[in-house]
């Protein structure tokens, strides 16, 4: 039986996600068959990280990487360092470490491509105002953004713009997300990165006609080839889930798979097996880019809240 380990944020700055990523697991592993899970609190702290990564890395055979990007990179360091391979699903931002990290999520960079796409579609091409949050995630959402707005014909600012009308996407942590669109008034579309949860809804006065982006969202992917189907799954876990509990399970999900078709856990022989692996998880697609490690099959979805709650609106 395969022993799979996790170290996840259950307390801390990051409780609210890592709670969701736990819970997706448990369920995951209600509806799979051959596998042992293990849970250890990070405490959303990276020097705690590291130490539980190291402990996990000892006792389990295949790893999974922890919830927040700085956290994951920090945990790709240790790979690389410990000769691990780790099956990153919580950070999307930073470095690839290809060889020793396997990403599921699609990159920071391509977060804001779903949003941009539909302005575009729509014809409405007033100019983007983009603000981002502190951190190197942040950054790299906004600068992708940035890219994106630019190559489809969207004028940018990184200031309020001071035409009459414009469009605002914000980049940031959850926190610095809803700081960033409540209490102002917006002419045009509203994106928020941290919309695209459900917490969102409650955390601002009033979420209705924000849109959000989201790495899964319900009834948006294919069929999966490999692992649980999405009802069953959504039905093991036992409430709508937000895209941290699926994208958990599908890094076990390819993990196991992975292994699988290796006939064993060592590292090279899990990477060349994940590096040809071209296939669907009720996450959605998964495919890498061999000589850079970057998720390369995986888009984000856009959603908009309605007065019932998030509705998928594009993919992007």
């Amino acid at each position: 039986m395969l022993r799979i380990g996790a170290p996840l944020s259950l307390s801390g700055r990051y409780a609210r996600f890592g709670e969701q990523a736990a819970r997706g697991l448990a369920a995951w592993r209600s509806l799979a068959d051959g596998a042992e899970l293990v849970v250890e609190d990070d405490r959303s702290d990276p020097d705690t990280l590291e130490r539980v990564l190291r402990d996990l890395a000892g006792r389990c055979d295949l790893l999974l990487g922890p919830y927040s990007a700085g956290l994951a990179r920090r945990a790709g360091r240790v790979a690389v360092d410990e000769g691990l391979l780790l099956w990153n699903h919580g950070g999307s931002g930073g470095p690839a470490f290809p060889g020793h990290v396997v990403p599921v999520l699609t990159p920071a960079y391509r977060y804001a491509e779903p949003f941009v796409r539909h302005l575009v579609r729509s014809g409405d091409l007033r100019p983007l105002w983009i603000v981002h949050g502190k951190g190197r995630f942040a950054r790299e959402v906004a600068l992708g953004a940035q890219l994106q707005a630019q190559v489809s014909g969207l004028a940018v600012t990184a200031r309020r713009p001071r035409e009459p009308s414009w469009h605002l996407f914000s980049a940031g942590s959850f926190e610095e997300d809803v700081a960033a669109v409540t209490g102002i008034e917006v002419p045009g579309a509203v994106c928020a990165v941290a919309a695209g949860v459900r917490a969102f809804g409650g955390a601002v006065p009033d979420p209705r006609g924000v849109y959000g982006v989201a790495q899964w969202f319900p009834g948006n992917g294919p069929d999966p080839a490999i692992g649980c189907g999405e009802r069953e799954f959504i039905a093991a876990y036992g409430a709508p889930p937000d895209y941290p509990a699926v994208q958990a399970a599908a890094a076990a999900i390819i993990a196991v798979h992975c292994a699988e078709l290796a006939g064993g856990t060592g590292r090279e022989e899990l990477w060349q097996a994940a590096a040809g692996l071209r296939t669907t998880t009720l996450y959605g697609a998964f495919a890498l880019d061999p000589g850079t490690g970057m998720q390369i099959g995986h888009r984000t979805v856009l959603t908009r809240w309605e007065p019932d709650g998030p509705v998928s609106f594009a993919r992007g």
